[in-house]
């Protein structure tokens, strides 16, 4: 019987087969998730090593989702992957999460796919909840985004004023609330309704232009990943 190099570290493939010499001639969309992380696990590892550990980190967390929540030390603690590892690893998932941004920002932002599209990779994979203001100009487009709070690991805490402030102080047409679920489910909580009513309240005193509260959750199963209270008819 023939041994597997992807499920033994100790055995070397074939030097076209690496998945950085694949990544070179045949493109990135020719890889797996597991080669991918391994391009960039694969520094003083040789062979199978950087596949073999790859694989061991996507067991670990079920998914590429899984392992991009998974905070700094979770994932340093694998055997094998260490601090550099893993900051190496944080970093490449915080870039992915930055290009999404970057590529979606001039577009209308005043949807729940739209909101998904341009904060959906970074904030399903944090692990509290953080709660934040987008601030639009007359076409929607994006001004300004602040960060409001960030809370517990089932609670952000926030009070109208604070979600309020930034659009007198850098003068908006509009603006949206978005904050992310940990758990990955969207579904609002009791207090996220009666926070949503409040602050409606509020900015309509004020003549804001609230569009929406958005939650995000995660897209791991065929559920929608988002709950937008407008659409629910809640706004």
């Amino acid at each position: 019987m023939v041994a597997n190099p992807l499920l033994d570290p100790t055995l070397e493939i074939p030097p076209d087969e690496l998945p950085s010499e694949k990544l070179c001639s045949r493109g990135p969309n020719a890889l797996s998730n597991s080669e991918l992380i391994a391009v960039l696990l694969r520094s003083s590892f040789r062979g199978a090593a950087p596949l073999f550990l790859a694989r061991q980190l996507l067991s670990e967390f079920g998914s590429l989702q899984g392992l991009a929540r998974a905070c700094i030390p979770q994932v340093a603690r694998i055997r094998g992957v260490g601090r550099s590892r893993a900051v190496l690893l944080a970093a490449a998932f915080h870039l992915g999460s930055r290009l999404a941004l970057e590529s979606t920002a001039r577009q209308r932002i005043d949807t729940p796919e739209a909101v998904w599209a341009l904060l959906g990779s970074e904030m399903r994979s944090l692990q509290r909840e953080c709660l934040r203001v987008l601030l639009l100009d007359t076409k929607h487009h994006l001004l300004r985004m602040e960060e409001v709070s960030v809370g517990s690991l089932n609670e952000s805490i926030a009070h109208p004023r604070e979600i309020l402030r930034p659009a007198l102080l850098h003068p908006a047409y509009a603006l949206l609330v978005v904050h992310n679920h940990p758990s990955g489910d969207p579904q609002p909580s009791t207090a996220d309704l009666q926070f949503t009513r409040r602050l409606s309240e509020a900015a309509a005193l004020l003549q804001i232009q609230f569009l929406d509260h958005i939650i995000l959750g995660s897209s791991d199963n065929d559920r929608r990943p988002w709950f937008s209270f407008k659409k629910a008819g809640l706004l």
